[in-house]
């Protein structure tokens, strides 16, 4: 008999693993935005008629404020960007809102399918966090606030290229580890389908959801 989709959003142990550990990333997103901003950006964020953009209005007198906890490894700095993740399509509000709106939905659906598999279940957590925390700050401001910049000003030896030259946030590292654990996750095989020698087993049927 076919499991029932609605069966993990009645699973107490399923949607701990996906559902808390959604609502703690995009908690720390929006939060961590929220300071940032209004510590790094307090004169607003203003729109630019002649680029046609968005940026941060650094005040009258035009010095950007910059926090580096690091100093020359991790500094905080307020930016916006109206593209994806490294600034992909810049612009193109509407696509980003739908494609999220999508992504929302297969989320959803490869969760219902995840059976009993928590740690998959809480990548899908950590996923769905950064897709609803960047679609958030797209609806409401047209734009995402960006404040985490890594290896500021560090090159790649022999030339002028900045190794890592994105400002990102706590949604875009969301999607990225989140995108990144699921590759691997795939790559292993899901649990019990491969025996000790590497070989493919017929997987154990699921354990009732909970």
């Amino acid at each position: 008999m076919p499991r029932p989709l609605s069966r993990n959003f009645r699973s107490v142990p399923a949607m701990l693993a996906f559902a808390l550990t959604f609502a703690v990333g995009v908690g720390a997103d929006l939060w961590t935005k929220a300071v940032a901003f209004e510590t790094l950006a307090p004169h607003g964020v203003r729109y630019n008629e002649a680029a046609r953009r968005h940026e941060v209005d650094h005040g009258p007198e035009g010095e950007e404020i910059v926090h580096r906890p690091v100093p020359g490894w991790v500094h905080f700095r307020a930016m916006v960007n109206e593209g994806a993740v490294f600034g992909i399509g810049q612009g193109q509000r509407a696509l980003f809102v739908t494609v999220s709106v999508l992504a929302i939905g297969f989320i959803g659906y490869l969760f219902a399918t995840s059976g009993n598999h928590r740690f998959y279940q809480f990548v899908l957590g950590m996923l769905l966090a950064g897709v609803i925390g960047n679609m958030y700050d797209r609806v409401l401001y047209g734009y995402v606030r960006d404040m985490i910049f890594v290896l500021p000003g560090k090159t790649w030896p022999g030339t002028a290229r900045e190794i890592f030259p994105w400002i990102f946030n706590v949604a875009d590292t969301l999607l990225c580890v989140g995108v990144g654990l699921i590759f691997l996750y795939t790559l292993r095989g899901a649990p019990g389908t491969r025996d000790r020698h590497g070989k493919t087993v017929a997987a154990p049927p699921p354990e009732p959801a909970a």
